[in-house]
């Protein structure tokens, strides 16, 4: 059976044919070219509902898609600034660079202090 999609319309004005019992099910699908499993389903999922309702709907529908998806990117975000903010960094340094060393918290009086590039110990200047 080729694949074609159905207006709001379209299938409000199916299920209501059904409703009236004046031809079976199986009669309503043939004329109409739709397939019993894909009947079922609409009234499953439109039953009592009137044409704008099922607008309304798939509206709701599409805005909750876009707005999971809007979620997701924000969760991606939040999950790349937490792992960004568990590195160690620099007391010292203005340009941000992760620390090599644990101990670069660790300050001598008046000593500055680096962090190496070479992820080596860290050294006083």
């Amino acid at each position: 059976m080729k694949k074609k999609r159905f207006t709001e319309e379209q299938v409000i004005g199916i299920l209501r044919q059904a409703e009236r019992g004046e031809q079976t099910i199986g009669e309503i699908c043939r004329v109409q070219g739709v397939s019993e499993q894909s009947f079922y389903r609409w009234r499953r999922k439109f039953g009592g509902l009137q044409v704008s309702e099922v607008r309304r709907m798939r509206e709701l529908e599409r805005e909750t898609a876009r707005l999971k998806r809007l979620l997701a990117e924000r969760d991606l975000e939040i999950d790349a600034l937490k792992e960004l903010l568990a590195k160690k960094w620099c007391a010292h340094r203005r340009v941000g660079r992760p620390c090599a060393s644990s101990t670069a918290s660790r300050f001598r009086h008046d000593a500055a202090v680096r962090c190496s590039r070479s992820a080596g110990p860290v050294t006083d200047m």
